[in-house]
């Protein structure tokens, strides 16, 4: 029996059907889920984010979804704080915790344990990289660390890099893992993928998710914020600012770009050994509850 506690993760691409999976495992094994997902946890961006439906939930309850307000500041450090708590609560009730999710850094930050520092971020320096456009801040990156293995185009990323440097932070945390995790991988073969990508951005387009954004923008949230978050807010906020001339030309370049960002999410994904690849073509259900039942009595966890 391993001496740490158990914990299940679900992780894969956009579009690749997790959160639905997470439900059904969810409900099989007494389960509660936690989001890793760094847009899912600000209040009023749903249909951009993919937030799962609460009629699709079936009764199973998420945590992590809408836990801060769209504009305000959130990062990984914060995540893995209320992702803890979230945890420890879930398992304090005698239920089974599933972190979910496709941000890579969020689920890592949990199942490797990464340990960071509590020092105040330097707001003035912070003040001062916004004002560089994001070739600028990765020239600067490059120039200080030009081994630097990080997504060029997360512009909050390669900001949060540039401090730690200033900071005198390693960029290596050390690691103090908190459970046994077992990783299930979820994606499909590329051609499919593509397909249900397509598919799910026609699918949100027609829900409203054009509306969603110009919402937020009405209420007073920032352009800028809603640029920085990326894929759909920051193509559909270009569009409606007219940076971009139709919404056709809108959608084709944002399905270019989920294409592009999934194919990085599973760069980084296929880096972990541990990682179990289901089938999605065949039963993944079956697949996943037939490791996931040992797993959690090995660590003396009864199920439901």
């Amino acid at each position: 029996m391993s001496m740490l506690p158990a914990l299940v993760v679900i992780e894969g691409t956009n579009a690749s059907g997790k959160s639905g999976l997470a439900v059904e495992l969810a409900l099989r094994f007494n389960g509660e889920i936690v989001s890793a997902d760094s847009r899912q946890v600000f209040r009023g961006l749903d249909l951009g984010s993919g937030k799962i439906p609460p009629a699709e939930m079936k009764g199973v309850r998420h945590h992590l979804i809408d836990v801060a307000e769209p504009g305000s500041f959130f990062s990984m450090h914060d995540f893995q704080r209320l992702a803890y708590g979230a945890i420890d609560d879930i398992r304090a009730r005698g239920r089974v915790p599933f972190l979910v999710g496709g941000t890579g850094l969020y689920v890592a930050s949990v199942t490797e344990g990464y340990v960071m520092s509590d020092r105040a971020p330097d707001l003035s320096y912070r003040a001062e990289l916004e004002t560089h456009s994001t070739p600028e801040l990765c020239a600067m990156l490059r120039e200080r660390r030009p081994d630097t293995d990080v997504d060029w185009n997360n512009r909050n990323r390669v900001m949060r890099l540039l401090e730690k440097l200033h900071d005198g932070d390693d960029f290596a945390p050390k690691r103090e893992p908190r459970w046994d995790c077992l990783k299930l991988g979820v994606t499909w073969e590329r051609s499919v993928l593509r397909a249900r990508i397509d598919e799910r951005l026609a699918r949100r387009a027609e829900a409203g998710m054009i509306d969603e954004v110009k919402g937020l923008i009405d209420s007073g949230v920032s352009v800028e914020f809603l640029t920085k978050l990326g894929l759909e807010y920051r193509f559909i906020t270009q569009y409606l600012t007219g940076e971009i001339a139709s919404r056709e030309e809108m959608l084709s370049l944002l399905a270019t770009a989920i294409k592009q960002f999934a194919k990085r999410q599973m760069i980084w994904f296929r880096r972990d050994p541990d990682i179990h690849w289901l089938d999605m073509t065949a039963d993944p259900i079956a697949e996943a509850s037939a490791l996931i039942a040992p797993f959690l009595t090995a660590h003396g966890e009864a199920e439901a």
